[in-house]
Order: C-alpha cells, then structure tokens, then sequence
C-alpha cells in the first residue's frame, strides 16, 4: 500500500515539473501570469509531498523579503538618480565603443557579483540594459548572456549566492575543509573561460551606438510600477521556495545512487527547480573533487535555461518585462550547447 501511495506521489510531483516546464509556453495567459502559476505549483507540490509545516510557511513568507527590498530600493534609487547611470553608460561607450561596452558589462558584473551577490548584479545589469538602444530581441539575449555569467560569477565565494552559500556549508568539514576561497579553487579554472565567452556574445550585439543622449532617455518607471515589480519578484521567489520543497521527494527518489555522468543530466531540473536546492540534496563530504566539479557546472547552466531557474533571472525579466518562451528562444541554445561542450570536457579532463 505505502509503495502505491509513493508510486502516485512521484507521478503527481512529475506531471507538476512537467506542468511548470511547459505550460508557460503553450499557455499564453499562464506566461502572462507566471508568478501565479508558479506559486500555484508550488502549494501544489507541497500538499502532494505532505511537507507543510510551520516553518516552511514562515520560510515561504520571510526568505523573499530581503530580495523584494533589494529590489524595492534600488528601483527607487535608479528612478532618482538614473540620469548619472546614463551620463556614465553614455560616457564609457563613446571612450571605447558599443562592443567593448557590452564585453565588460558583462564580464565585469558576472564576475564581481561574487561579492557584489547575484541579486545585485542583477539589478544593475536590468538597469543598464534599460538604457541601451537595442532592439527587444537583442536586450533579451543581452539579458540572457549577463544572468549566465551572474550565475557562474556568484558561485566563486560563498556569499554570492545561496548556491555556494550551501555548498561551503556542506563543505566546511573533513575531508574538504572548505573555506571561503573553495569554490575560487575548485571552479576557477571553469568559470573564467565560459565569463569571457558570455562577454563575447554580448559584444557581438553592439554593431552600432547603444546608448542615447542621456536627456533623450525614457521616461522613468512610476512608483507603483516599482512597487508592482517587486511584489511579482516577492510571489516569485516564494513559489520557487514552495516548489522546491515540495519537489524534494522526487528530487531525492531520482538522484540516489546515480553516476556523476547521470547527475549532470539529471539537475536540468535547475531550470525550474532552485539549483540550491538540488545542491543541498546532492552535495555531501563523501563525494570525490571530479563529482563536485560534474555537479556544480550542471546546476549553474541548467539555472540559466529558463526565467524560474535562477534568481537574475527572475528580476531580469521582470524589469525588462521578457516573456518565458522569448526567455527560452534565447538561452536553450546557447545553454544545451554549452551543457554538452562542459560534458565533454569535464568527461575528457576529470
């Protein structure tokens, strides 16, 4: 009896990935509101898995609260003092040109946001994007290219992001005594590479002059736009703490005892599932150096794959109001490619 129960946990907690996978992209109203439907998930997921608790309600209604305020002040602050961002943005390119703008945008911001957090940098890459002059499919792929290497950046201390924050955690004891500059040690060799790479990308958008005359910018966004934006990041990240503990189950049921070469498939669920979460499931002491390495680059490019996967994501699309399957049409090929490149030579290397 409890093996049916558990056949039949597994396969609603299926069809809900399933569900979060697809529907934003078959579903025109459900793209339109995607916070709702993912947090509809979520409670879905929970009340199948049987995980509500106290503290995962408490979890669910205080974890969002520090990035919603992050996102809340600092839209205030660019609404008033966004004319000096515009006055540098439009100074720095006219010194060293559209493309090089873009190279150390991106690579400057992917990998400081190890210290500045992912959240952060995130705010400031949507900010600067918001001043160029590029076509919308061009800002979205521009958007795209910045959140991947926020994303690799972050993971190098472990105050980027919760990611790493978790792995040091986990870390911290025999045999790995992980310190702060673990990850900078393990991963370094990974993530610098694929940093210049994004930059590059986004040097190839700037094939002419992105930023217009400070005074001949946009309007600024109104307050209760600012006020919408971060109560939609608010429902957002706390559906994805709801999904993921739901989740857990079908998480744990699918990875145990699989081959670092299986798990590295297997946390494409990082897409829609936080990458924190997997991490704190998979990651353990016992696993040799080359399994970190499998483990940890899978996470970061599959958190770039799609708008729930990562936490620049979200605020990305957000402020520059990118939709899931645009999202979509400009990162699953630039991230299953270079899933599969880091395969290979991961498989090759380690």
């Amino acid at each position: 009896m409890e093996s049916n129960i558990s056949v039949v946990v597994m396969t609603l907690l299926s069809l809900i990935v399933l569900a979060a996978l697809t529907l934003p992209f078959l579903v025109h109203k459900v793209e339109e509101e995607l916070e709702i439907f993912l947090l509809v998930c979520g409670v879905a997921a929970v009340t199948v898995s049987g995980a509500w608790s106290g503290h995962l309600m408490a979890e669910a209604l205080k974890e969002p609260v520090a990035i919603t305020a992050a996102v809340l002040v600092l839209g205030v602050l660019f609404k008033r003092f966004g004319h000096h961002t515009a006055h540098a943005i439009h100074a720095l390119e006219n010194k060293t040109g559209p493309k090089t703008l873009l190279f150390l945008t991106v690579f400057v911001i992917g990998l400081f946001s190890s210290v500045l957090t992912a959240i952060i940098a995130a705010l400031i890459t949507a900010e600067i994007i918001k001043l160029l002059d590029l076509p919308a499919r061009a800002k979205t792929q521009l958007a795209v290219y910045a959140c991947f290497a926020i994303g690799f950046g972050a993971i190098l201390t472990p105050i980027g992001e919760p990611l790493s924050t978790i792995v040091i955690a986990k870390l911290k004891a025999e045999p790995y005594h992980a310190d702060f500059f673990f990850l900078l040690r393990l991963m370094g060799v990974w993530i610098v590479p694929a940093l210049i790479l994004f930059a590059a990308l986004a040097a190839r958008l700037g094939k002419q002059a992105l930023t217009a005359k400070p005074q001949q910018q946009a309007e600024a966004e109104t307050y209760r736009q600012i006020l919408l934006r971060a109560g939609k990041v608010y429902l957002f990240v706390a559906a994805l703490i709801l999904l993921g503990e739901g989740l857990k189950p079908l998480a744990a049921r699918t990875i145990t005892h699989l081959s670092k070469y299986a798990l590295y498939w297997i946390n494409s669920l990082s897409a829609v599932l936080d990458n924190a979460t997997l991490a704190s499931i998979e990651i353990m002491p016992s696993l040799p150096k080359e399994t970190l390495v499998f483990l940890l680059a899978s996470l970061i490019l599959a958190g770039g794959l799609l708008i729930p996967g990562n936490i620049p994501n979200i605020i990305c699309a957000s402020k520059l109001g990118i939709k899931s399957r645009d999202w979509a049409r400009a990162a699953l090929p630039v991230g299953i490619l270079l899933m599969l490149v880091y395969f290979f030579l991961l498989s090759i290397v380690l």
